[in-house]
């Protein structure tokens, strides 16, 4: 199973994304557990999870949020600015398994 957490300003927006993500993950048999939160409960959240996917509004401070996604053993991904729209769950789903994916070729 793959831990995701989707990280945005409130965690308003990552919320809905996280149902979204589920539901495609549901329809394709993809064991995944997605959740959301804000940034200001990352730090408390960031060791149980493998994949940070950060919400495109968030771009100035990916840096910084890839550095604790890194240095607590998960892989990180900017979400594109459309990730919000229509489809944007199977985009975000298959972002997931290709860092999944890149991160297992590389060990």
């Amino acid at each position: 199973m793959h831990r995701v957490l989707i990280v945005c300003g409130a965690g308003a927006s990552s919320t809905f994304l996280a149902h979204r993500i589920r539901a495609a993950a549901r329809r394709r048999d993809i064991d995944v557990s997605v959740s959301a939160s804000s940034t200001a409960g990352l730090a408390e959240r960031i060791g149980a999870i493998d994949v940070l996917l950060v919400g495109p509004h968030l771009a100035t401070r990916f840096d910084e949020l890839s550095h604790l996604a890194d240095a607590a053993g998960a892989v990180s991904a900017l979400l594109p600015d459309t990730i919000f729209g229509s489809g944007g769950e199977e985009i975000a789903l298959d972002l997931v398994l290709n860092r999944v994916a890149d991160t297992a070729s590389s060990s």
